[in-house]
């Protein structure tokens, strides 16, 4: 299907949060803190509110209340204690944007600083164990004796990798529009991907009912993680609203968004690995060191997919956290899995080479029965069968395994795979389906559309559950008051609202005007199996031996995510995930400033992303898998599981381009120079 929206998105119909008319609307601009740690010691705000179309100014001076249950990154000004540098210490409310942001610009703090610490170290005197990894995983997982499965191996690999501060950066701003009703009522439009949880979130923070507050995200323009939960500019939004009485909008600048929307932590990630002469792993240990922020914990579950992954007597995964004075690092497309397959494909790439053995080879010899760390039965695997099958897309057969051999005049040419995997999860979801007085149905939930086509897929699912033709289903989604649905995150969406939407229009069916449902009971069956996607990654890169610029002019991945409910929009999010990979592999980092604290690079023209000239011939595949223990549609979430191996994929096609490993992402131009001086 051609995606639903489509038209009114290319005609410039569709209403993202910062653009709902309402009238009398004035608008909101953040001042941020310019030290890493330290107290607010005063804000004078008496230029700012002399300046023209001024209506007040907000700070810890005279912090407009808020619920106890507000904590965190949305407790804004009710502490004078600054965290990090960027961190809302005031905002300005004014008649337009222009006049509130000249106004902020004049607002001057003065701060009590501290010395402030930004540095992740695996050595850190402050590293500790967290209680959970995010979601609910367990921090640590132990089988075996590592020590002795590494004593015994015929070879072993003890590496070291690490990735940068990632940022989303999604095309549409973080923005909200908030407005107060006579009877004390919040109604909010918000880049959220998540409605029910806004709702909620915002209820707490305000000390309301959830009835009393909506929700409304009709068109979300991208999140990838960072729109998953409610951010600052929400509450800014409501809380300056109350305080001037009138509609309050709040649209970040991209500056902004770097600093108080979220990022990938950073990770230093150690792998020891050890193989018998046949390689077979004999031991397998993974230790993740990140960093979360002093006003809450956010706990990465960077080794967690090395639990699912290889057969091995002995399985050890580990994470260690420590608090600096940053902001709260938070979901980004496939955390955890993304940066920890990274270090795992990778540290499997080298034992590859130690062994003298094919990597698609290595892989397959350690196909687990079932899951290596729970002992579960896989629901599906079928990561074999993408290995074989890209392999022979690919051209595999004809790889000349010896590094920095193959050349083209400057380019060096190599290959590179990589394993993916995702968990296929899904989570308790409402929905409503009606006989509308045409005859059409109409179909409701409070899922999110972010740009990967969620009313299309819902659309054709409904439609074949009532039997009936596309074109007669209208599905509704976006709002609060509708049924209540979780977030479009973690993979899990379609599988979530899509089971609603099957059980309420099988009710429909049977009923004949209505059907309601409510999926949390049979959700609560989903534990019997290990649930996952799997995939492979397939890289052709050629590096300049002059500048060191690497090239990618193939990328193919094969998937094995159950049932795919419609082909053209999966192949976006494949391709999609799979480009992403290539920017973490490659190109995308932030940088810390450890004098002054924040980040550097701080806007797109230096945080690089690829572009299409960058990825020539990228293309996705899957294999024909029904997985019937899943969820009625039999399908597997696809949003994530893209991005996953590629950046391993394309370190490991580097270094058997140039046989020089590079354990550090992003893979630039002078970490390939390196060696030579």
């Amino acid at each position: 299907m051609n995606r639903i929206e489509g038209r009114v998105k290319v005609t410039g119909l569709a209403t993202y949060a910062a653009e709902y008319p309402v009238e009398d609307v004035t608008y909101a601009f953040p001042v941020q803190s310019q030290i890493a740690k330290g107290r607010v010691r005063h804000v004078d705000a008496q230029d700012a509110l002399a300046m023209p179309g001024v209506l007040a100014v907000l700070s810890g001076e005279d912090p407009p209340p808020l619920a106890s249950g507000a904590d965190g990154e949305l407790a804004l000004f009710q502490s004078r204690e600054v965290a990090y540098r960027g961190q809302i210490v005031a905002a300005v409310v004014a008649d337009t944007y222009e006049n509130a942001r000249a106004a902020a610009a004049v607002v001057r703090v003065d701060y009590d600083s501290d010395d402030h610490d930004v540095s992740l170290r695996a050595d850190h005197p402050g590293l500790y164990k967290p209680d959970h990894v995010n979601p609910a995983y367990p921090t640590d997982s132990e089988k075996g004796d590592i020590e002795a499965g590494l004593a015994e191996a015929a070879t072993v690999v003890d590496v070291v990798y690490e990735t940068p501060v990632l940022h989303n950066n999604p095309m549409e701003p973080h923005a909200a529009l908030a407005c107060w009703d006579d009877e004390g009522g919040l109604l909010v439009y918000d880049t959220a991907q998540g409605t029910t949880l806004s709702r909620d979130t915002l209820a707490q923070v305000f000390g309301l009912p959830k009835e009393r507050v909506r929700v409304v995200s009709r068109h979300v323009g991208g999140g990838f993680g960072s729109k998953g939960t409610t951010r600052p500019q929400a509450v800014l939004a409501a809380m300056a609203a109350r305080v001037v009485g009138r509609p309050v909008k709040i649209v970040l600048t991209r500056q902004q968004m770097f600093d108080v929307t979220g990022y990938r932590t950073p990770t230093i990630q150690r792998l020891r690995l050890g193989a018998d002469a046949q390689g077979r792993l004999t031991a397998l240990e993974h230790v993740a060191y990140e960093q979360t922020s002093t006003l809450e914990e956010f706990a990465e579950q960077t080794a967690t997919p090395t639990r699912i992954m290889y057969a091995t007597p002995a399985l050890r995964t580990a994470h260690r956290l420590v608090r600096l004075d940053v902001a709260t690092p938070s979901w980004m497309r496939a955390p955890g899995e993304c940066p920890g397959m990274y270090a795992l494909e990778s540290a499997m790439d080298e034992l590859a080479y130690a062994l003298g053995m094919d990597p698609v080879e290595l892989r397959v010899v350690n196909e687990p029965e079932t899951e290596p760390d729970s002992g579960l039965p896989f629901s599906s695997r079928n990561l074999v069968g993408c290995l074989r099958e890209g392999a022979r897309r690919f051209g595999w057969e004809h790889r000349d395994p010896t590094p920095g051999v193959r050349r083209d005049g400057e380019w060096l040419i190599g290959t590179g795979v990589a394993a993916s995997t995702y968990p296929a999860r899904r989570r308790p979801s409402k929905a409503r389906a009606v006989v509308e007085d045409d005859g059409d149905f109409l179909v409701q939930v409070a899922a999110a559309d972010i740009g990967t086509g969620a009313r299309t897929a819902l659309t054709r699912i409904a439609a074949e559950a009532l039997g009936v033709a596309p074109e007669r289903v209208h599905v509704e989604l976006g709002d609060s008051d509708l049924p209540e649905a979780p977030v479009a995150g973690g993979s899990m969406g379609t599988a979530s609202w899509g089971s609603a939407i099957v059980r309420a229009c099988e009710e429909l069916k049977s009923d004949g005007k209505e059907g309601l449902a409510d999926t949390t009971e049979e959700v609560r069956g989903d534990a019997a199996f290990s649930r996952h996607a799997f995939g492979a990654q397939f890289v052709e890169v050629r590096v300049s031996s002059v500048t060191g610029e690497v090239r990618v002019p193939r990328l193919l991945g094969v998937f094995a995510a159950g049932r795919i409910v419609d082909p053209k929009l999966a192949r976006s999010q494949f391709i999609g995930g799979m480009t992403m990979g290539m920017g973490m592999g490659l190109m995308e980092e932030t940088l810390t400033d450890e004098e002054f604290g924040g980040f550097l690079r701080r806007d797109l023209a230096q945080y690089h992303v690829p572009a299409c000239a960058d990825v020539p011939d990228v293309e996705a595949v899957w294999l024909d898998e029904r997985d019937a223990e899943l969820n009625p549609m039999a399908s597997k979430g696809i949003g994530e599981i893209g991005i996953v191996g590629t950046a391993a994929a394309i370190g490991n096609a580097v270094y058997h381009a140039t046989g020089h490993r590079v354990r550090e992402l992003p893979i630039t131009p002078d970490k390939i120079l390196m060696p030579r001086f």
